[in-house]
């Protein structure tokens, strides 16, 4: 009996830890490109202080790949994902 009550219990938290997980907001990096044209997030971060410390190198890592940055942004967030880029026409 003490068996099956576990398996119960590590099913239900297995449950709510997946809700939890799946549902969790964070700060990002949002890094918006012209060349290519495409929007990046990086991240997660605890806070946007982490987030604003760490923009500066994504940024450069953008540029050496000669990205042309139009704006970058942190955020409060959820991105469904992280790299978004417009096809080519």
């Amino acid at each position: 009996m003490a068996e099956v009550a576990m398996q119960i219990k590590n099913v239900i938290n297995s449950f709510f830890k997946g809700i939890f997980k799946n549902s969790t907001f964070a700060w990002w990096v949002k890094i918006d490109t012209a060349n290519p044209p495409c929007v990046y997030y990086f991240g997660p971060f605890d806070s946007s202080k982490e987030a604003r410390l760490t923009q500066d190198g994504y940024i450069e890592d953008l540029e050496e790949e000669k990205s042309k940055i139009v704006s970058v942004e942190i955020k409060y967030c959820k991105p469904k994902e992280l790299t978004i880029c417009q096809e080519e026409v």
